[in-house]
């Protein structure tokens, strides 16, 4: 399936690295749910990706059919039994993903910004901005060094300490 570069985008984090297992299991159940999606008895255009082991990527092409209040409500609660399942936080929006050469790390807020104060995370690291809404963003903006996100107006104290 090609999906257009405004596909609209959600990004869940998980404060811990799903293992290969569980990884397959999930990835199962995003392909179920997605291959059954749908917003007013219109299929959606939809897929899931886990990404890095940490990610669950849900992207819907919309110009076949708009996502509405309770297929968006339906993903929740398909994203909520993946959270009760497998013991993982999908939802705290204060755990902090970055990279360290290939390898994704997630912290707490305090955590990630003692490592900022400390000078293992600097301008150059580079952060998942979680935040983006659409496929394009995704590919562009998701990935990005510290300096160029969202982060580093939080945590502008420690940057320049």
């Amino acid at each position: 399936m090609t999906f257009s570069p405004q596909s609209r985008v959600w990004i869940y984090q998980s404060n811990r690295q799903f293992t290969e297992k569980e990884t397959q299991e999930i990835q199962q159940k995003l392909d179920a749910f997605t291959a059954q999606w749908t917003a007013h008895g219109h299929q959606l255009k939809a897929k899931a990706e886990i990404r890095y082991g940490f990610f669950i990527v849900l992207i819907v092409d919309q110009e076949s059919a708009s996502t509405t209040g309770c297929s968006i409500d339906s993903s929740v609660r398909i994203l909520k039994e993946i959270e009760n399942k497998y013991g993982v936080d999908l939802f705290d929006r204060f755990n902090m993903a970055y990279k360290l050469g290939e390898q994704v790390y997630v912290n707490t807020k305090e955590d990630f910004e003692t490592l900022v104060s400390i000078k293992k995370i600097g301008p150059q690291t580079i952060v998942f901005n979680n935040l983006v809404q659409s496929l394009a963003e995704l590919e562009e903006k998701w990935e990005v060094p510290l300096e160029n996100s969202w982060h580093k107006s939080i945590f502008a104290e420690q940057l320049s300490a």
